[in-house]
């Protein structure tokens, strides 16, 4: 029984120290990599050191979640930078009843971030194995305001339009007229344009009126391609 129970302290010891590691990791990443360049927004900033990054990335490279650069989760694909998601969701200016569109789950990472901002996420995936793990990952740490879907994101899910904003987390070579379609009056969208894996421009797309939109380039960026194909 002893040693039951001094393993048991250990483990909670363990999970203990870990945990606060982590948490020191991300108070770290804020100050240094994402207020430090510029981010205000204070809802934004809390949001980044509530939500686990380490969660969302492979258990393999899980000791460099928190370091200033996207890696890889698997089929081609990438969790962002923590500057790049903190830039994209301040530039929607969040607020708690908004309904957001997300194009590209890959993680989960983006949309659990605007989980902790607005009322509802709505995200799709097109890669099926990797939305299967964010959903798993969305239901472990009780975000219960992320729906997801299964599709190509190009079309956007009209059935919950319009949106408040949207934020696309892959390149695409021009701004897919259903997202502008499902976008509200009013709303903003954040979309990477260009090639490929090569330089792109972060737009921000702002809705006039029904045939209106004025668009604005934010900054240089590098995404991975939006998949077309289900799989």
């Amino acid at each position: 029984m002893k040693v039951k129970k001094i393993l048991a302290i250990l483990l909670i010891f363990k999970t203990f120290v870990f945990a606060d590691e982590y948490k020191i990791l991300r108070e770290q990443m804020v100050k240094f990599q994402i207020e430090g360049r510029g981010i205000k927004n204070t809802n934004v900033l809390n949001a980044f050191i509530e939500v686990p990054r380490h969660y969302f990335v492979p258990d393999n490279i899980k000791n460099l979640a928190y370091e200033d650069r996207p890696l890889p989760i698997g089929y081609g694909q990438t969790i962002s930078q923590p500057y790049i998601v903190a830039l994209m969701t301040e530039l929607i200016k969040p607020e708690p009843n908004m309904k957001v569109l997300e194009i590209g789950t890959g993680s989960g990472y983006q949309a659990a971030i605007l989980s902790r901002l607005v009322k509802e996420v709505y995200t799709v995936e097109i890669i099926s194995n990797l939305l299967k793990t964010a959903q798993t990952k969305f239901k472990e740490l009780n975000y219960t305001n992320i729906y997801t879907k299964w599709d190509d994101g190009y079309y956007g899910w009209e059935e919950n339009a319009p949106y408040d904003a949207i934020v696309v987390t892959c390149a695409t070579e021009f701004v897919p007229p259903p997202l502008i379609k499902q976008l509200k009056v009013g709303g903003v969208m954040v979309i990477p344009v260009g090639p490929p894996f090569r330089v792109q421009e972060l737009l921000l797309v702002k809705k006039i009126d029904k045939k209106t939109v004025k668009t604005s380039i934010v900054e240089k960026v590098i995404f991975v391609g939006m998949t077309r194909e289900k799989r």
